[in-house]
């Protein structure tokens, strides 16, 4: 009697289809989030939107407020949706230029370090000595042709969808706070006196948020998941001299803020948004100021 009683409550919360109510799915309208079976799915440049939506922003005339085009998570849809993965691309490829033209002198100051004798400064260094602009700078450095060439890509195939996705300040804010993560654990646990350096730690944030994305529009998720088992092997692999904590902070700092990116209900989305990157900003700041203490 209680098993048949479950199983009406489970099939009575299955979402089914606005315009057909016998039919089950578990995909929605990207832009007004109602249930859509498989015969009302007309595709977008993310996910799928139902008939009522894209007649609504059809005209020849700009769309009112209310319908006009927005990403899965409420962003706005803009000419050029990889944009900001272009520029992040370029910033990284200019610093990898300036690296090899002034070579370790210009590592050794913005590199990640939590304290240690440079011989090139002549001093002690790090961010223990008050250098904190190095879990910044160290987002935007790379150590040789493999390192940028493989991140690079991976930024390009990553993140050039998700900020389709998500909008460019969206997809701004997410970047920031897994590369901010990732360095900040890296500053927690790795040995003072170990350089770190490169945009690992925001692409493996890219990649948890892309999971959780795959995940909201039920996607196959195969794919990433082999990606992204392949990449934690290599991290972990001996020999490989690979700054884990960067990728594990990026990691999950990712899929918490792409989780509340993709997953925030519409009234009070961009506050539930932004708050969590504000939420995990103030978690990387806490695991800074306790390393520090540690250290001075």
């Amino acid at each position: 009697m209680d098993q048949a009683a479950g199983s009406a409550q489970d099939a009575r919360s299955v979402p089914v289809c606005y315009r057909h109510p016998d039919r089950e799915t578990g995909v929605r309208c990207t832009r007004c989030e109602r249930p859509i079976c498989p015969e009302c799915m007309v595709s977008a440049s993310v996910g799928f939107q139902c008939p009522e939506c894209v007649r609504g922003g059809s005209g020849t005339g700009p769309a009112p407020a209310a319908s006009r085009p927005r990403t899965v998570a409420g962003g706005t849809v803009t000419a050029d949706p990889r944009l900001l993965t272009k520029v992040l691309i370029g910033i990284n490829l200019a610093l990898f230029l300036v690296t090899l033209a002034l070579g370790d002198s210009f590592t050794n100051r913005f590199e990640l370090i939590g304290q240690a004798y440079v011989p090139g400064l002549n001093a002690v260094q790090g961010v223990a000595d008050g250098q904190y602009y190095r879990l910044l700078t160290a987002m935007f450095l790379h150590g040789g042709i493999p390192h940028i060439l493989f991140n690079m890509l991976s930024l390009w195939w990553i993140g050039g969808p998700l900020e389709a996705a998500l909008g460019r300040a969206r997809y701004f804010a997410l970047y920031f706070v897994s590369g901010l993560a990732g360095s900040a654990l890296s500053y927690l646990i790795a040995a003072p006196n170990q350089p770190s350096l490169g945009a690992s730690g925001a692409i493996f944030g890219l990649f948890g948020a892309t999971a959780v994305l795959m995940r909201r529009l039920n996607y196959d998720m195969r794919p990433l998941l082999a990606l992204l088992v392949i990449n934690l092997v290599i991290t972990f692999a001996p020999g490989m001299n690979i700054a884990w904590e960067a990728h594990i902070g990026g990691l999950v700092a990712g899929v918490v803020t792409g989780y509340a990116m993709v997953h925030a209900p519409r009234r009070r989305r961009a506050l539930i948004q932004y708050g969590t990157c504000v939420l995990v900003l103030l978690v990387a700041v806490v695991l800074v100021l306790v390393r520090t203490a540690q250290l001075t």
